[in-house]
């Protein structure tokens, strides 16, 4: 028989206040050996503070704070301390000889995960990079890498996928997934919460609700525990319905772990339509966008010298909603941006032509088009302006679809604007509510197109669950550019990829797709770099092959085509639950669901061809 795990860390009833508010009141929990804790709530309510008090770093104003004897345990904080006269290498090498760091496969894997390769590409002088003129994201890497080399009994980190991409966090989510240390982790980052860990705290209002399992588990849990005790209930009916009703249809890896009565869960989500009625959907966007949204034809895209798009025949269509995933660098922003400034000068009443960054081809604009462009920077407002005020500058009141309609104070209170809060000064705003503040007013001015560039920057998991169910009835058009996995795929029904050689590809298997490209090409780098001569590794790569128009114009045939078989699939299943009770009909439609299904697949497959031929 196994003996019981070891406590490595225990808080009883601890108490701690700031100002006036009380951020812990009377919290009774405990780290033991192999756990992998995640820790879930809204902005402000005490996440970091239990940290910092579960790791010695502030005091508890009442209670104890226990550590076993000789525990080693280090934190990634929101703000490094490194030290800006060092360079790289003294921070995360230290005072290693390069034989030995090269020789250890845990120094190798994190500097090849975080940062790309041994030599840190990217970063002028590689290893001896000093610290001080790099960004915050370079550094809070740097901040990582430190303590991912290092041994330890309890690792605690504040937001480790904060300035991560997609390959990055992936990457982390199985180093720590391999280390023996308890992890305790603050992160907003579903995905990664569903991948890493096995159990939930959720600090709410002073205190802390535990749960077992990863992020799917805690939110059918969540619903349970509410159906029992009854309360929340229009709450519980709506959002939480919802997102169950998301999370179980969803890929089978995301239920992985139940430890509960699922039955239960079950029941709340029996009569819940999908999160979004596509069809529907597409006739609003139709209606008010008409048949072009964007055209993109031979468009070659440019940053300085660097090329990042070459001869681009692509579109976006009415009630089209794209994620957009890629290297950094490969030019995701830099695609927004171009479309944005053609927008810009067609409402300004010029031409589309020579769009920021374009320097051949065309970009063709509905003339209806309204677009809404959230960028990674917070716009600057009055700080006098009080939160509502801010909002109602916009409009007061909003359509979003449907025949539905809000006002600025009933969408201010859906994005964790109370009515209290709703009259604080922006100025005294957090980053995170500014960042919620910027996506109101984006709202507010009713557009019918919206690009959003990394729209979960500082938004805690309540608020983008209620983003998410306002995306999903809203009819328009929809680019995301995101990191947060579980984002991108719950608001979006097509991912493209840029891969840094000049061209956007659609992945009809979505991120994991995505990965799998990447780690494809990057096994076929270490491979070429191994078999070629030194001299061969220092001249430039060769530039790719380009799809021959015939080639593009197929591949938008097939992507035309999937869209339609998709709806014709949810048509399918939306009617074989209508008739349930008919056997006879069900089985007509079966049949029938087979054959799209069939149809979709050897499209898919021809699709890939394509793009693999090129």
């Amino acid at each position: 028989m196994a003996a019981p795990a070891k406590n490595l860390v225990n808080l009883e009833s601890v108490t701690k206040v700031h100002g006036t508010r009380t951020l812990l009141d009377g919290v009774s929990l405990g780290v033991a050996e192999g756990d992998r804790i995640g820790v879930v709530g809204r902005n402000g309510d005490g996440k970091t503070t239990l940290i910092r008090v579960l790791t010695a770093l502030e005091e508890a104003d009442a209670g104890r704070v226990v550590h076993s004897g000789g525990l080693r345990v280090d934190v990634l904080t929101q703000h490094d301390s490194l030290d800006p006269a060092a360079t790289v290498r003294q921070e995360i090498i230290g005072d290693r000889a390069d034989h030995e760091w090269a020789g250890d496969a845990r120094i190798r894997d994190v500097l090849t995960g975080l940062f790309g390769g041994l030599d840190l590409p990217g970063f002028a002088d590689g290893l001896d990079t000093v610290i001080g003129p790099l960004s915050g994201g370079e550094r809070r890497r740097i901040a990582l890498a430190r303590l991912l080399i290092a041994e330890q009994d309890l690792l605690v980190l504040d937001e480790p996928t904060n300035h991560l991409d997609v390959e990055g966090i992936a990457w982390l989510a199985h180093h720590l997934g391999s280390r023996r240390s308890a992890l305790v982790c603050v992160t907003h980052d579903r995905w990664f919460l569903d991948t890493v860990c096995t159990r939930i705290w959720d600090v709410q209002r002073g205190t802390v609700h535990g749960y077992d399992g990863g992020y799917s588990d805690y939110v059918f849990a969540r619903a349970e525990r509410e159906r029992i005790a009854a309360t929340e209930e229009a709450k519980r009916q709506n959002l939480v319905r919802k997102e169950l009703a998301w999370l179980r249809r969803g890929a089978p890896a995301r239920t992985s772990k139940p430890r509960f009565r699922v039955e239960a869960a079950n029941a709340l989500i029996a009569d819940v339509p999908p999160p979004r009625d596509g069809a529907e959907l597409m006739r609003f966007a139709n209606a008010r966008l008409g048949r072009t949204v964007f055209d993109l034809e031979h468009v070659t895209l440019r940053a300085g010298e660097k090329t990042l798009l070459t001869d681009l025949t692509w579109q976006l269509g009415p009630g089209d909603r794209v994620g957009l995933v890629g290297v950094n660098g490969a030019g995701k922003t830099s695609l927004l941006r171009a479309l944005a400034d053609a927008a810009g000068r067609q409402a300004a009443g010029g031409e589309t032509g020579g769009a920021h960054g374009v320097v051949s081809g065309t970009i063709r604009v509905g003339r209806t088009v309204r677009l809404a462009y959230l960028s990674q920077e917070v716009a600057e407002l009055n700080p006098t302006w009080r939160v509502l005020q801010a909002v109602e500058r916009v409009r007061a009141r909003v359509d979003l679809g449907g025949g539905r309609e809000m006002t600025a104070g009933q969408l201010c209170e859906r994005f964790g604007f109370g009515k209290e809060k709703q009259w604080t000064p922006v100025g005294d705003l957090s980053g995170g509510e500014r960042r919620r503040l910027q996506i109101l007013r984006l709202l507010m001015d009713e557009p019918n197109v919206l690009f959003l560039d990394e729209p979960t920057n500082d938004l805690d998991i309540e608020t983008l669950t209620q983003l998410e169910d306002l995306l999903d009835g809203w009819p328009g058009s929809l680019v995301v550019i995101s990191h947060d996995r579980y984002f991108v795929e719950r608001t979006t029904d097509r991912v493209f990829a840029l891969l840094g050689d000049a061209r956007l590809r659609m992945l009809p298997r979505g991120l994991d797709e995505y990965l799998e490209r990447r780690a494809a090409v990057r096994s076929a780098e270490d491979e070429q770099a191994k078999a070629a001569p030194a001299a061969e590794r220092e001249r430039p790569a060769a530039s790719p092959a380009q799809l021959s128009r015939e080639a593009q114009k197929e591949q938008q045939r097939i992507e035309r085509q999937l869209d339609k078989l998709g709806e014709r699939e949810a048509r399918l299943h939306a009617s074989m639950a209508e008739h349930a009770t008919d056997f006879t009909r069900v089985a007509e439609l079966d049949t029938e669901l087979r054959e799209v299904v069939e149809r979709r697949e050897e499209l898919e497959t021809r699709w890939l061809e394509l793009a693999e031929g090129a």
